[in-house]
């Protein structure tokens, strides 16, 4: 009976209408979790979470959306559609959304809110949706990953993700009804493979976060980024608790220290105050403490070059008795990684980010230096121009294997450090589908 019952509680699922999400009172989840994967066939390496993007013939279709902690609206690969019945007007292969017309309040808002004014082109209701006779709403982006202008037409949109407790997804999907963009497939062409989008996590009123202040799900948003591209990272979206294998009794929210978030009047994204640079008990100040953004789109952590040469200069310092090796773009501090075809033994000192209220955020050698070859490894921090209008640009190579928990609704940021200094890694959530006993 009971297997019964459970069969058709998902078959009652699955015949909703489209993606709707399954509305049960007492299912107990807190969160809703998405796969992470890294990519290395683009310019820079990037990460992107697997969305459910629509529902049709008794299915889910699934695409995959860079995670950007910086832009101000998600936007992805799909046409703009006004009829009546979009599952059998919309032409195969694609994506069709609800548009949004010019004159609707929303896309005003969203054309004011925009810091995308002065360095892409004007803005114009140039066109029309057929068969629908209004104006649709193009909007100015930026392209994460060139900084190259778009300007996809704003939207209704609507994705499913599978709720959590933490531990496991489960059987039931919930939906994500936002504003969104449509822009033809050609925008993405300097995307990775099979990445069709842009999801948006900053704190602009129109990113993923906003739309969930208010609701049980908390606007909070935990990110493990996996360092190798053969096995999925995790996010999280939800205020927790979060477990990683084999320590599925440990929530990692225990494991954090937390430092404030800071925010900027013309940016979107996630700022935290770093006081110095730490390096075997030498230190450099960092003037300012609305100076260090976090970031999904960059691969390295850049600083300011005055902070970066210090940085340079004490860790060659420190590092005198390792052999060198010649650098490698865009890294200017290298090492033998690999003598007479034996690996080196050697052992990298670590750098610490001194924060506000005597906090350290650690990078250990996993996050601090990279195999560039089999035979060099390198500092994996970059020269970020003299000019540079932060003086710290945390990148994701630093992120790797590290639990960040953007508690946005608290404003503050919980840092792990090292994961695998725990015995665990990004890649140890168990994916492994939860039964139906999830419901008391």
């Amino acid at each position: 009976m009971k297997l019964f019952i459970q069969l058709t509680v998902l078959f009652i699922a699955f015949i909703s209408h489209k993606h709707e999400a399954i509305a049960i009172s007492n299912l107990t989840y807190t969160s809703f979790v998405f796969p992470v994967n890294k990519h290395t066939d683009a310019a820079k390496t990037l990460y992107s979470i697997n969305l459910m993007t629509t529902f049709v013939n008794m299915q889910f279709s699934h695409a995959n959306f860079l995670i950007d902690i910086e832009g101000p609206l998600t936007w992805h690969d799909c046409i703009l559609l006004w009829s009546t019945d979009p599952e059998t007007s919309c032409p195969k292969d694609k994506l069709c959304k609800s548009p949004i017309s010019c004159e609707e309040v929303e896309c005003t808002r969203f054309r004011a809110n925009s810091f995308e004014k002065s360095s892409c082109p004007p803005m114009t209701n140039r066109s029309t949706s057929p068969g629908w006779g209004f104006c649709t709403c193009p909007v100015n982006l930026k392209n994460p990953i060139n900084g190259n202008c778009v300007q996809p037409e704003l939207n209704g949109d609507s994705f499913a993700a599978n709720a959590s407790d933490g531990r496991n997804p489960f059987l039931v999907y919930h939906d994500i009804n936002i504003y969104a963009a449509c822009a033809p497939s050609n925008s993405f062409t300097s995307f990775p493979t099979n990445v069709s989008g842009v999801m948006a996590f900053s704190n602009s009123p129109y990113a993923l976060p906003a739309y969930y202040s208010r609701s049980s799900i908390k606007a909070s948003v935990a990110l493990c980024l996996p360092s190798t591209s053969s096995a999925n990272g995790v996010l999280f979206f939800g205020s927790g608790p979060f477990y990683l294998l084999p320590h599925s009794d440990v929530d990692l929210r225990s494991l954090l220290s937390y430092t404030p978030l800071l925010k900027r009047p013309d940016s979107f994204s996630y700022f935290i105050g770093v006081n110095a640079i730490v390096i075997k008990h030498r230190s450099i100040d960092v003037v300012g403490t609305t100076t260090t953004k976090l970031s999904t789109t960059e691969p390295y952590t850049t600083l300011k070059t005055d902070i970066y040469n210090w940085v340079i200069r004490r860790y060659s310092v420190v590092t005198k008795r390792m052999l060198r090796a010649d650098p490698i773009a865009p890294f200017s501090l290298c090492y033998r990684s690999n003598i007479d075809g034996t690996q080196a033994d050697v052992n990298f000192p670590d750098i610490e980010f001194s924060l506000p209220d005597g906090k350290n955020w650690t990078i250990y050698t996993s996050n601090l230096i990279k195999q560039v070859t089999n035979d060099v490894a390198c500092l994996a921090f970059v020269d970020g121009g003299a000019t540079s209008e932060h003086a710290i640009v945390i990148g994701t190579f630093q992120m790797e294997d590290n639990f960040l928990h953007f508690d946005i609704e608290n404003l503050s940021l919980g840092f792990s450090s090292s994961l695998l200094n725990k015995d665990t890694s990004c890649a140890n959530f168990n994916f492994t589908t939860g039964s139906m006993d999830m419901y008391p």
